[in-house]
Protein backbone atom coordinates (compact mmCIF):
# COMPACT_ATOMS: atom_id res chain seq x y z
CA UNK A 1 0.00 0.00 0.00
CA UNK A 2 2.70 2.37 0.69
CA UNK A 3 4.56 1.87 -2.83
CA UNK A 4 0.89 2.07 -4.20
CA UNK A 5 0.82 5.81 -2.46
CA UNK A 6 4.14 6.65 -3.44
CA UNK A 7 3.76 5.78 -7.06
CA UNK A 8 -0.05 7.68 -7.29
CA UNK A 9 1.96 10.84 -5.71
CA UNK A 10 4.61 10.63 -7.82
CA UNK A 11 2.30 10.32 -10.81
CA UNK A 12 0.49 13.63 -9.63
CA UNK A 13 4.01 15.47 -9.24
CA UNK A 14 5.14 14.59 -12.95
CA UNK A 15 1.81 15.52 -14.64
CA UNK A 16 0.74 18.16 -13.11
CA UNK A 17 2.98 21.22 -12.75
CA UNK A 18 0.67 23.23 -10.36
CA UNK A 19 1.71 20.70 -7.68
CA UNK A 20 4.36 21.69 -5.03
CA UNK A 21 4.75 19.23 -2.90
CA UNK A 22 3.71 16.28 -1.28
CA UNK A 23 2.02 17.31 1.58
CA UNK A 24 -0.15 19.32 -0.71
CA UNK A 25 -1.05 16.32 -2.97
CA UNK A 26 -2.00 14.08 -0.18
CA UNK A 27 -4.32 16.76 1.07
CA UNK A 28 -6.21 18.94 -1.57
CA UNK A 29 -6.16 16.49 -4.48
CA UNK A 30 -9.73 15.05 -4.52
CA UNK A 31 -8.28 12.75 -7.60
CA UNK A 32 -5.89 10.86 -5.24
CA UNK A 33 -8.10 10.97 -2.00
CA UNK A 34 -10.64 9.01 -4.15
CA UNK A 35 -8.35 6.67 -5.44
CA UNK A 36 -6.93 5.64 -2.32
CA UNK A 37 -10.35 4.72 -0.59
CA UNK A 38 -11.33 2.89 -3.56
CA UNK A 39 -7.71 1.14 -3.20
CA UNK A 40 -9.11 0.15 0.23
CA UNK A 41 -13.23 -0.85 -0.80
CA UNK A 42 -11.30 -2.70 -3.54
CA UNK A 43 -10.05 -5.34 -1.06
CA UNK A 44 -13.06 -5.24 1.12
CA UNK A 45 -14.62 -6.43 -2.75
CA UNK A 46 -12.88 -8.99 -3.33
CA UNK A 47 -12.87 -10.47 0.25
CA UNK A 48 -17.31 -10.08 -0.44
CA UNK A 49 -17.63 -8.59 2.34
CA UNK A 50 -21.18 -7.24 2.05
CA UNK A 51 -22.21 -3.20 2.12
CA UNK A 52 -19.40 -1.56 3.42
CA UNK A 53 -16.87 -1.32 -0.02
CA UNK A 54 -19.94 -0.02 -1.90
CA UNK A 55 -20.65 2.92 1.45
CA UNK A 56 -16.81 4.00 1.00
CA UNK A 57 -17.43 4.03 -2.70
CA UNK A 58 -20.47 6.47 -1.73
CA UNK A 59 -18.24 8.49 0.69
CA UNK A 60 -15.51 9.14 -1.45
CA UNK A 61 -18.06 10.04 -4.20
CA UNK A 62 -19.44 12.55 -1.57
CA UNK A 63 -15.92 13.84 -0.28
CA UNK A 64 -15.11 13.98 -4.37
CA UNK A 65 -17.23 14.26 -6.52
CA UNK A 66 -15.96 11.27 -8.10
CA UNK A 67 -17.77 7.96 -8.48
CA UNK A 68 -15.52 4.44 -8.70
CA UNK A 69 -17.00 1.14 -8.32
CA UNK A 70 -15.39 -0.81 -5.51
CA UNK A 71 -15.11 -3.42 -8.21
CA UNK A 72 -13.46 -1.51 -10.27
CA UNK A 73 -9.80 -2.21 -11.24
CA UNK A 74 -6.96 0.58 -11.11
CA UNK A 75 -3.34 0.30 -11.44
CA UNK A 76 -0.64 2.00 -10.05
CA UNK A 77 0.10 6.00 -10.87
CA UNK A 78 -3.41 6.76 -12.19
CA UNK A 79 -3.75 10.39 -12.05
CA UNK A 80 -7.79 12.32 -11.80
CA UNK A 81 -6.98 16.04 -12.57
CA UNK A 82 -9.26 17.94 -10.94
CA UNK A 83 -11.82 14.72 -11.33
CA UNK A 84 -15.60 16.05 -10.30
CA UNK A 85 -18.03 14.29 -12.21
CA UNK A 86 -15.55 11.35 -13.06
CA UNK A 87 -17.24 7.71 -13.11
CA UNK A 88 -15.97 4.68 -13.34
CA UNK A 89 -18.09 1.42 -13.93
CA UNK A 90 -17.85 -1.97 -11.72
CA UNK A 91 -15.83 -4.18 -14.11
CA UNK A 92 -13.56 -1.13 -15.86
CA UNK A 93 -10.20 -1.90 -15.40
CA UNK A 94 -7.29 0.95 -15.94
CA UNK A 95 -3.83 0.45 -16.56
CA UNK A 96 -0.80 2.28 -14.80
CA UNK A 97 -0.15 5.48 -15.04
CA UNK A 98 -3.40 6.48 -16.71
CA UNK A 99 -4.68 10.48 -17.08
CA UNK A 100 -8.26 11.29 -16.65
CA UNK A 101 -10.11 14.89 -16.71
CA UNK A 102 -13.11 16.08 -15.13
CA UNK A 103 -16.35 14.49 -16.19
CA UNK A 104 -14.38 11.12 -17.70
CA UNK A 105 -16.87 8.12 -17.66
CA UNK A 106 -16.01 4.78 -18.15
CA UNK A 107 -19.82 3.37 -18.49
CA UNK A 108 -21.70 0.38 -19.50
CA UNK A 109 -24.44 -0.09 -22.44
CA UNK A 110 -26.98 -2.42 -21.51
CA UNK A 111 -27.90 -4.29 -18.72
CA UNK A 112 -26.34 -7.44 -19.90
CA UNK A 113 -24.10 -9.41 -16.97
CA UNK A 114 -20.16 -10.13 -17.13
CA UNK A 115 -17.44 -7.51 -18.33
CA UNK A 116 -19.65 -4.64 -19.35
CA UNK A 117 -17.50 -1.97 -18.84
CA UNK A 118 -14.00 -0.55 -20.88
CA UNK A 119 -10.66 -2.03 -20.30
CA UNK A 120 -8.27 1.30 -20.37
CA UNK A 121 -4.47 0.22 -20.88
CA UNK A 122 -1.64 1.95 -20.04
CA UNK A 123 -0.45 5.31 -20.52
CA UNK A 124 -3.79 6.57 -21.77
CA UNK A 125 -5.12 10.02 -21.59
CA UNK A 126 -9.10 10.70 -21.20
CA UNK A 127 -9.42 14.42 -22.49
CA UNK A 128 -12.35 16.14 -19.74
CA UNK A 129 -16.23 14.73 -20.59
CA UNK A 130 -15.11 12.02 -22.28
CA UNK A 131 -17.39 9.37 -22.45
CA UNK A 132 -16.29 5.67 -23.01
CA UNK A 133 -19.02 3.39 -23.25
CA UNK A 134 -19.21 -0.71 -23.22
CA UNK A 135 -16.47 -3.65 -23.03
CA UNK A 136 -14.28 -2.17 -25.07
CA UNK A 137 -10.50 -1.85 -24.91
CA UNK A 138 -8.37 1.78 -25.59
CA UNK A 139 -5.19 0.12 -26.21
CA UNK A 140 -1.60 1.29 -24.45
CA UNK A 141 -0.69 4.93 -25.21
CA UNK A 142 -3.51 6.30 -26.97
CA UNK A 143 -5.43 9.88 -26.44
CA UNK A 144 -8.87 10.33 -26.07
CA UNK A 145 -10.18 14.22 -26.95
CA UNK A 146 -11.96 15.56 -24.89
CA UNK A 147 -15.87 15.44 -25.19
CA UNK A 148 -15.39 12.34 -26.93
CA UNK A 149 -17.83 9.63 -27.12
CA UNK A 150 -16.09 6.02 -28.03
CA UNK A 151 -18.33 3.11 -28.31
CA UNK A 152 -15.85 0.82 -30.36
CA UNK A 153 -11.84 -0.25 -29.63
CA UNK A 154 -8.96 2.23 -30.41
CA UNK A 155 -5.73 0.59 -31.11
CA UNK A 156 -2.53 1.20 -29.32
CA UNK A 157 -1.05 4.34 -30.10
CA UNK A 158 -3.84 6.40 -31.38
CA UNK A 159 -6.25 9.29 -31.26
CA UNK A 160 -9.73 9.46 -31.06
CA UNK A 161 -12.14 12.39 -30.85
CA UNK A 162 -15.57 13.60 -32.18
CA UNK A 163 -19.16 11.96 -31.57
CA UNK A 164 -18.97 9.14 -31.69
CA UNK A 165 -15.05 8.84 -31.93
CA UNK A 166 -13.34 8.08 -34.94
CA UNK A 167 -9.48 7.79 -34.92
CA UNK A 168 -7.54 10.50 -36.09
CA UNK A 169 -4.10 9.43 -35.85
CA UNK A 170 -1.98 5.99 -34.88
CA UNK A 171 1.34 5.63 -34.50
CA UNK A 172 1.76 9.27 -35.97
CA UNK A 173 3.09 12.50 -34.58
CA UNK A 174 3.57 12.79 -31.29
CA UNK A 175 1.50 14.71 -28.49
CA UNK A 176 2.52 15.46 -25.66
CA UNK A 177 0.60 14.08 -23.22
CA UNK A 178 -0.81 16.82 -20.85
CA UNK A 179 -1.84 18.85 -24.25
CA UNK A 180 -5.44 17.22 -24.46
CA UNK A 181 -6.11 20.79 -26.00
CA UNK A 182 -4.16 19.90 -29.48
CA UNK A 183 -5.55 16.53 -30.75
CA UNK A 184 -6.86 17.25 -34.25
CA UNK A 185 -10.71 17.68 -34.50
CA UNK A 186 -12.34 16.04 -37.34
CA UNK A 187 -15.31 18.30 -37.26
CA UNK A 188 -13.50 21.53 -37.61
CA UNK A 189 -11.35 20.57 -39.92
CA UNK A 190 -14.88 18.71 -41.99
CA UNK A 191 -16.06 22.61 -41.87
CA UNK A 192 -12.67 23.67 -43.32
CA UNK A 193 -13.10 21.39 -46.24
CA UNK A 194 -16.67 22.11 -46.93
CA UNK A 195 -15.94 26.15 -46.60
CA UNK A 196 -12.85 25.28 -49.25
CA UNK A 197 -15.13 23.38 -51.63
CA UNK A 198 -18.13 26.19 -51.37
CA UNK A 199 -15.24 28.75 -52.24
CA UNK A 200 -14.69 26.28 -55.18
CA UNK A 201 -18.01 25.94 -56.75
CA UNK A 202 -18.48 30.14 -55.92
CA UNK A 203 -15.69 30.72 -58.08
CA UNK A 204 -16.88 28.55 -60.73
CA UNK A 205 -20.20 29.82 -60.71
CA UNK A 206 -18.91 32.94 -61.30
CA UNK A 207 -16.75 32.01 -64.14
CA UNK A 208 -19.63 30.43 -65.71
CA UNK A 209 -21.59 34.09 -65.68
CA UNK A 210 -18.60 35.76 -67.25
CA UNK A 211 -18.65 33.32 -69.84
CA UNK A 212 -22.28 33.24 -70.36
CA UNK A 213 -22.38 37.19 -70.25
CA UNK A 214 -19.03 37.39 -73.27
CA UNK A 215 -21.21 34.83 -75.31
CA UNK A 216 -24.56 37.38 -75.14
CA UNK A 217 -22.42 40.44 -75.97
CA UNK A 218 -21.13 38.58 -79.37
CA UNK A 219 -24.53 37.44 -79.96
CA UNK A 220 -25.94 41.17 -79.87
CA UNK A 221 -23.05 41.92 -82.40
CA UNK A 222 -23.80 39.36 -84.80
CA UNK A 223 -27.38 40.56 -84.51
CA UNK A 224 -26.45 44.38 -85.26
CA UNK A 225 -23.85 43.66 -88.16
Amino acid sequence: MVRTLINDVRAIRERDPAARGFLEILLCYPGLHAILLHRLAHQLWRLRMPLLPRLLSHFGRLLTGIEIHPGATLGQGVFIDHGMGVVIGETAQVGDNVTMYQGVTLGGTGKQQGKRHPTVEANVVIGAGAQILGALTIGAGSKIGGGAVVLKDVPANSTAVGVPAKIVLQGGQRVDPLEHQKIPDPVAELIEALQQRVQELDERVRELESEVGDEAVMRRKIRVA
